[in-house]
């Protein structure tokens, strides 16, 4: 068993009705800390992850601005310690109604500073396109979207949605929090053991079958039948009106996820739709960036929201 990290900042938990479901949200400080020169900070984590995740940024931002700001970090439907919806698909849109739900319930007057990544990424840029009067700063973390997808695609793709709603999904088990750990380490070689450690219970819970199981509904394994149609995202992107800030990392390399189906001069080109775009590149860092260099992701934050 490694050390455990320990927090500068500790945060406390929420539980708030929000479109049906029973909403986890983890917050640094209170609204007694939001200025308009320093809005609430919204932190969205992506796919598999949990809002705790930015825990290790969360702490070196308070570090690199000399004081504390009101942070909040929910965790998605299905994910972490927020509520599944009952349903066997998970669909993009849900996220952009629960943030809408969750933002009128939390800060309902005046802008916020709007953080996601990689899935989160991509919920936030849709959002400020959408919502443009509610963000002041906008920062993605890696949400590159998806490949372009053609029409003639859509009948294999309902037909493999349609094979795998008939098989249950299932996720990884695991006999210890030690051996939850090891998992993240793997996953992420760049993740320091402390912070792998105290991540572990935060990822996962002891069921009553004594083994550990991942916070995230195994529902998400699932294809989306729902094609990415990129036309439609750069329609709402070019309605984003906060300067935004891009950032990854160099030991990411989209073609080892989709290969030829998604160049990265691609992306270049959906990014040039932005009206303000500022790009930073951690180094040495994969995908997960608030793990790999939360201190240097937060020196980026703390200039780019001053």
């Amino acid at each position: 068993m490694h050390e455990t990290y320990v927090p500068r900042r500790l945060s406390r938990s929420q539980f708030l009705p929000i479109r049906g479901l029973n909403y986890h949200v983890r917050h640094w400080g209170d609204a007694t800390l939001a200025t308009a020169a320093r809005p609430p900070l919204v932190l969205l984590h992506g796919w598999m992850d949990v809002g705790a995740s930015y825990q290790f940024v969360v702490d070196a931002l308070a570090a690199a601005e000399g004081c504390e700001r009101w942070v909040i970090a929910p965790d998605w439907r299905g994910f972490g310690l927020t509520g599944t919806p009952g349903a066997d698909s998970y669909w993009l849109p849900d996220y952009l109604g629960d943030l809408d739900a969750l933002l009128d319930a939390l800060v309902p007057a005046g802008p916020i500073d709007l953080v996601g990544h990689s899935m989160g990424g991509n919920v936030v840029m849709s959002y400020a396109g959408l919502r443009p009067q509610r963000i002041r700063r906008l920062v993605n973390l890696e949400g590159f979207g998806m490949p372009q997808t053609r029409p003639e695609q859509a009948p294999k793709r309902l037909l493999q949605w349609l094979e795998e709603l008939k098989t249950p999904q299932q996720l990884r088990d695991y006999g210890s929090v030690d051996a939850v750990a090891a998992r993240l380490l793997a996953n992420d070689p760049l993740l320091a053991p402390d912070k792998a450690a105290w991540l572990a219970p935060h990822w996962s819970r002891q069921e009553a079958d004594g083994r550990w199981h991942i916070l995230g509904d195994p529902a998400h394994k699932r294809v989306n039948p729902v094609l990415y149609r990129v036309e439609e995202v750069l329609a709402t992107w070019k309605l984003i009106t906060a300067p935004l800030l891009w950032v990854e990392g160099d030991r990411t390399d989209i073609a080892k996820w989709w290969g030829h189906r998604y160049p990265r001069s691609e992306f270049d080109g959906r990014l040039a739709v932005v009206p303000q775009v500022e790009k930073v590149l951690l180094s040495p860092s994969g995908h997960m960036l608030h793990h790999d260099q939360p201190q240097a992701l937060a020196g980026h934050l703390a200039r780019f929201l001053a």
